[in-house]
C-alpha cells in the first residue's frame, strides 16, 4: 500500500474593511482651519482685486482681475515705472498706477511729454497721444508721481500726480 501524501490547502484569507464611518466633527475642524488660513493669507499677503477702469490701458485691460501682494513696500522701496497699487483716499476702491518720479524729483509734463529731472522720460508703455501741461514740480519727502499708462483721457479725468507714500497698498502680482 502506498502512502499518498495529501498536499496541505493554502487557506486565502482577505482582509474586509468595515466601512470608514465620518467623524464629521474633525471635518468641520479641518474646513474651519483652512477658511482661517485662506482669510489670513487674503487680509496681510495677497488680496484679491477687481480691475474695472482704463487708466492702465494697454498694459492692463478694462477689466481683469489680480492679488495684490500686500507686503512688498514693507521690503522693498517704490521704483520709477513700476506699477502699485494705491489705496483710494474715502472709498473702498483701489488704483493701479505707475511710478513716474521719486521724493526729490522735479517732474513736468509739456505737451504729453514727461520730463523728469530736465530730460525726457521714456515711456514704452504708453500707446496713446496726449496733450497734458503739468509745470514743473519738484517732488516732496515721502511722496511719489504716479500715472496711468492711458493718457488719451483730459489731464482732469485721470487720478494720479503727487501722492502721498502712505497709500501704497501693494504691487499687482500679473
Amino acid at each position: 500500500m502506498t502512502e499518498q501524501t495529501e498536499q496541505p490547502k493554502e487557506e486565502s484569507s482577505t482582509f474586509v474593511r468595515p466601512p470608514k464611518q465620518k467623524n464629521w466633527k474633525a471635518v468641520a475642524i479641518r474646513a474651519a482651519i483652512v477658511a482661517i488660513i485662506t482669510a489670513l493669507v487674503c487680509i496681510f499677503l495677497f488680496r484679491p482685486m477687481i480691475i474695472n477702469g482704463e487708466s492702465m490701458m494697454p498694459t492692463y485691460s478694462s477689466t481683469g482681475f489680480t492679488f495684490a501682494f500686500l507686503p512688498y513696500f514693507k521690503i522693498y522701496q517704490p521704483q520709477r515705472k513700476q506699477i502699485v497699487i494705491l489705496k483710494h483716499a474715502g472709498f473702498n476702491t483701489f488704483l493701479l498706477k505707475r511710478v513716474i518720479a521719486l521724493p526729490g524729483d522735479l517732474i513736468e509734463i509739456r505737451k504729453g511729454v514727461v520730463y523728469l529731472n530736465g530730460a525726457p522720460f521714456s515711456e514704452p508703455y504708453v500707446k496713446n497721444e496726449c496733450d497734458w501741461n503739468y509745470s514743473c514740480h519738484e517732488v516732496p519727502k515721502g511722496k511719489l508721481f504716479v500715472l496711468g499708462d492711458n493718457r488719451s483721457m483730459p489731464m482732469n479725468q485721470h487720478m494720479g500726480g503727487i501722492i502721498d507714500q502712505s497709500r501704497l497698498a501693494g504691487v499687482p502680482l500679473w
